[in-house]
C-alpha cells in the first residue's frame, strides 16, 4: 500500500519520522522510567505541527487529510507510544468534535490555541461505571440561573492534568428521555472551581503520557459551553469515537512497524551456532508473518482514512482497523521479545516498552469486544 501513496505522503511521512527518531527516541526510555510527562516535547510537538493536522489553516491548523494524521501517529507509534498517545487523544477527541459541533465562536475561541502545542484539551466519556456501557455516565450537569453545575468524575483521561491542560469536552446527565437519560456535551475549562486532576501513576503502558482521573464538584460554566445540542452528547461522542478508532489502530500499526524493524535488526547481529539467528527457520519464518500482518493491517487502515477522506461511511472500516490493528501490535511485539530473548526483558532495549504499552489497544476507545459486536450489527443491518 505504501508504495502506492502520492509523494506527498512519503515526504510527510519521511518528516514526522525524521522528528521522531531525533526529538523522540533519545529521551523515551528515560521519560519511561520516571513515568513523566514532558510539557517539553509537547510543545516541539507543537512547533512540528503535530496538533490540529486536519484543522483548517484559518483556525492554526496544518489543513492536512485524515491519512496524512494517521501516517502522523504510526511514525511518531514506531519510536514512541506514549507521545502518540498525546498526539491521537489531542486531534482525535479533543480538537474534532469542537470543530464538527462546536458554534464559530467557540472554534474561534478553543481550536487555534489548541493547534501550537500550549494547550491541550481532554475528552471526558470513561467514568467508573461507564467505558463499553457509554450510557453508564453519572455525572450530572444542572442548568441554574444560565449556568452548568457539573459534578462527577471521569478516570483514565489522556491531556488532562498536566499544566498544559486546559479543559475538557465533558459528557453529562442533563435531564431524562423518558426512562432514559439525556446526555449533553459541555465545554467545560480547566480553571473553574471544583475542577480537579489525579494523575494516574504505576501504569503498565504510556507511563509518559499524561493520564488522569478528574472530579467536578460545583463546577459552573455558561449555558452556552453547550457543544451541539441539548441532548446530542452520545451522538457527539460516539461519531468521535469512530475517527478516534482510526487513530488508535495507527498506533498498533505503528507499534508493531517499530517492534518488527527491531527484532530484524537484532536477528542480523545475534549470533548463534557460528551464524546469525535470521538464517535459521524457526526465526526467519517468524519475521515473515510478522512482516505480512503488518501489511494487511496497513492496508485495511489506509482504506479506512480513504473513505473518510473521500466523504463515505467508514464506522465498520474503522472498527475492524482498530480491532485488527491492535490484535497485530499484540502479536508483533510478542515475537519481537521472542526473537529478542533474554535482552528483549530488559528495559535498556525499546523492545521491553513496546510490549507493554500495546497491551492497552485492545482495551481503549472500544475494547476488541465491543468492536466485534460493532462490526457485526452493520453486517446484520
Amino acid at each position: 500500500m505504501d508504495e502506492l501513496l502520492d509523494g506527498k505522503y512519503k515526504a510527510y511521512r519521511k518528516k514526522v519520522r525524521e522528528f521522531a527518531e531525533q526529538v523522540i527516541k533519545p529521551v523515551a526510555i528515560e521519560l519511561d522510567k520516571k513515568e513523566h510527562f514532558s510539557v517539553e516535547l509537547a510543545r516541539k510537538m507543537g512547533d512540528a505541527g503535530l496538533f490540529g493536522i486536519t484543522m483548517p489553516l484559518d483556525l492554526g491548523g496544518q489543513g492536512l487529510d485524515y491519512l496524512s494524521y494517521i501516517i502522523a501517529i504510526e511514525e511518531v507509534a514506531r519510536v514512541d507510544s506514549s507521545p502518540a498517545a498525546t498526539i491521537a487523544a489531542h486531534n482525535s477527541l479533543g480538537l474534532t468534535p469542537i470543530y464538527n459541533y462546536g458554534t464559530e465562536k467557540q472554534k474561534q475561541e478553543l481550536i487555534p490555541g489548541l493547534c501550537t502545542g500550549e494547550k491541550l484539551w481532554a475528552f471526558g466519556l470513561t467514568e467508573k461505571n461507564a467505558g463499553s456501557d457509554a450510557k453508564g455516565v453519572e455525572t450530572t450537569a444542572d442548568l441554574v440561573d444560565g449556568q452548568w453545575v457539573i459534578n462527577g468524575s471521569k478516570m483514565f483521561i489522556t491531556n488532562a492534568a498536566s499544566d498544559i491542560a486546559s479543559g475538557i469536552t465533558n459528557l453529562a446527565v442533563t435531564g431524562q428521555k423518558g426512562d432514559k437519560p439525556e446526555l449533553t456535551a459541555i465545554l467545560t475549562p480547566r480553571n473553574v472551581p471544583g475542577y480537579k486532576t489525579v494523575p494516574l501513576h504505576d501504569k503498565l503502558m504510556w507511563r509518559s503520557a499524561d493520564n488522569a482521573i478528574m472530579t467536578f464538584d460545583n463546577c459552573k460554566v455558561p449555558e452556552e459551553n453547550i457543544l451541539g445540542e441539548r441532548g446530542q452528547g452520545f451522538k457527539i461522542m460516539l461519531s468521535t469515537l469512530d475517527g478516534g478508532r482510526l487513530s488508535i489502530a495507527a498506533m498498533g500499526l505503528g507499534l508493531a512497524q517499530g517492534a518488527y524493524e527491531m527484532a530484524l535488526a537484532h536477528s542480523k547481529k545475534r549470533k548463534q551456532f557460528g551464524r546469525p539467528i535470521s538464517e535459521f527457520q524457526g526465526i526467519y519464518f517468524k519475521l515473515a508473518d510478522m512482516a505480512t500482518k503488518i501489511e494487511l493491517a496497513r492496508n485495511t487502515l489506509y482504506n479506512a482514512c480513504k473513505l473518510k477522506d473521500a466523504g463515505l461511511p467508514f464506522g465498520k472500516q474503522a472498527a475492524m482497523s482498530k480491532m485488527y490493528c491492535s490484535q497485530v501490535a499484540k502479536e508483533v511485539a510478542d515475537e519481537a521479545i521472542q526473537i529478542f530473548g533474554g535482552y528483549g526483558l530488559l528495559r535498556e532495549n525499546h523492545v521491553e516498552r513496546f510490549y507493554r504499552d500495546q497491551r492497552l489497544l485492545q482495551i481503549g476507545e472500544g475494547t476488541s469486544e465491543i468492536l466485534k459486536m460493532v462490526i457485526a450489527r452493520y453486517e446484520l443491518k
